[in-house]
Parts: C-alpha cells; structure tokens; sequence
C-alpha cells in the first residue's frame, strides 16, 4: 500500500481485509501505538474511522509472500512476523471504491463533511503533526461518499511522544471541508466528549496494546496518556489558533459567537485550575 509506513493488505483469519503495520515499519515501532490510540479514542467520541485490530502475522506466511518487504532507500527487510497493527479495509474491495483524494468539484457529494470538525478536534487534542489523512468510500450502488479517518500514526508527534503544537498541524489539505463551521456548536458533540474524556476509559484502552509494541518504554507511554488527559481543556485554544491563522479556513464563522468562545473559554480555565487543585 502507499505511505511512509509501507503497510500491506492482508486478508485475516475473520474474514475481512486490513492494511496492516509490522512493528519494522520505516516510521517508527511507536506509530502502532499511536495508530491503536488515536483510532480508539476517534471511535469512542463518535468519529468514522476503520476498525482497528491486532493482527498476529504467522512466520510461514511471510516466507511465501516474497513481497512481504519493508524498509527505505532499496534496503529492505522481511515484513516482521508476530503481532502487528491492522486497520479494517473500509468496504470489501469485491464491493465498493476507495479514493484517497476527491477534486473539490465532487466533495459535495461526501455526506459527512460535517465530521470534518470532528477529527479536527482529535487531532489538536492528540498534537496529530501528519496532514489529515482521509479515504473517500462507497459502495457500488450508492450515489454518495463517505469520509473514514485513517492513519493516526503521526498522533503524538509519531516516534516522539509530544506535543509540539503549531496552528496548521492536523488539518485537512483543502478549507471546503471546513465551509460548514459557523462557531462552536460545530465542534458537537465531539469537543464536549473531549473535554470530558472518562481517565478510565483511556487506561483501559491503553492496558489493550500488545507490550511488542513499546518494548521497555512502560514509563514513556503512562507520561504520554497522563499528558493527554492534561491537554483536554486545551483543545479549544488550539483550534482557535488555527481559526485566526492566515490560512483563514473558518469563513462562515459568525461573529457573534465570539463571546460565547471567551465566556466558555474562561469556564474551561477555572474548571482545570479546580481540577488540579484536587488531582
């Protein structure tokens, strides 16, 4: 498949396709965690994104699909057997088409552009540094396309597990997905759903990742996921910044929501001064 994680399409023991991620990936062996959490949390605040999967990649396979290759600048190295990251090919290819780029002439005919908000909420949240990746589906007999949120690899800054946030990281390559954003209410429900992310649903989430993937880095990983929760009630400032960048991508953004984002803005502060003052 194309990409900088050189992932392979793989028909599983369930039945269904999945682009998967070996551990030996060019990028980093961080990116599948990455990948598992950030897809996770888009699920659980109610965004389309594949079905992610732990796929466990049997040895006799790999020796009999001399394709199975990974690496960069001609060196390449076998596929890594054992247990690697999958996520769901979005319609069975026997069933429908994908597209990884529409022209903007045929964006209206997505019926879900209004998630656009959505994921870009999640990925100021989870400081995405990749550009927004997108797929664009429908099966054969349907006249309409629907978005599906791929690749969180580059969440959390990829291999570096922070947040060097920047006005223009984690958007989308074009402002007509963001044509319909009048003010804060477009960001329902899913910055609501962030801001009040359950702690415990994350560690719960995070007990799930197969220990391959983070080696001995036990310790980096519960900084990450304790940074994450601190950065809740930063998601607001964060799109804000992108709104008053020059790419000026909100253009319907009503005026007189202004002061409801200062209002609300200001009752996010005192809830996180409260908050930490009896964590």
């Amino acid at each position: 498949m194309r990409g900088g994680g050189q992932t392979h399409l793989m028909r599983c023991a369930d039945g269904f396709y999945y682009v998967v991620k070996s551990q030996n990936n060019p990028q980093h062996t961080r990116v599948l965690v990455n990948d598992w959490l950030g897809t996770r949390l888009a699920e659980m605040i109610g965004l389309p994104v594949p079905v992610v999967a732990v796929v466990d990649v049997l040895s006799r396979l790999l020796e009999h699909t001399p394709d199975s290759r990974t690496g960069r600048s001609g060196n390449l190295t076998m596929f890594t057997p054992g247990l690697s990251l999958g996520s769901r090919y979005v319609v069975p290819p026997s069933e429908g088409q994908v597209y990884d780029y529409l022209p903007e002439s045929m964006l209206p005919r997505v019926r879900n552009l209004r998630d656009f908000a959505g994921i870009l909420a999640l990925d100021k949240w989870t400081c995405n540094t990749d550009g927004r990746q997108v797929t664009f589906w429908k099966r054969i007999w349907e006249p309409k396309f629907t978005a599906s949120f791929i690749d969180q690899g580059s969440c959390f800054n990829a291999g570096e597990w922070n947040f060097p946030d920047a006005p223009l990281r984690g958007v989308f390559g074009r402002n007509y997905v963001y044509a319909g954003i009048t003010g804060w209410e477009s960001f329902e429900p899913w910055l609501s759903r962030i801001e009040n992310f359950p702690e415990s649903s994350l560690w719960s989430m995070a007990e799930e990742i197969p220990p391959e993937w983070y080696g001995s880095e036990g310790d980096a990983l519960e900084r990450l996921l304790s940074q994450l929760l601190e950065r809740c009630l930063r998601v607001r400032a964060l799109i804000q910044d992108f709104k008053n960048s020059s790419r000026n991508p909100f253009p319907n953004w009503c005026g007189r929501l202004a002061y409801s984002l200062s209002r609300r803005h200001n009752e996010s502060n005192t809830y996180l001064a409260v908050r930490g003052g009896t964590s």
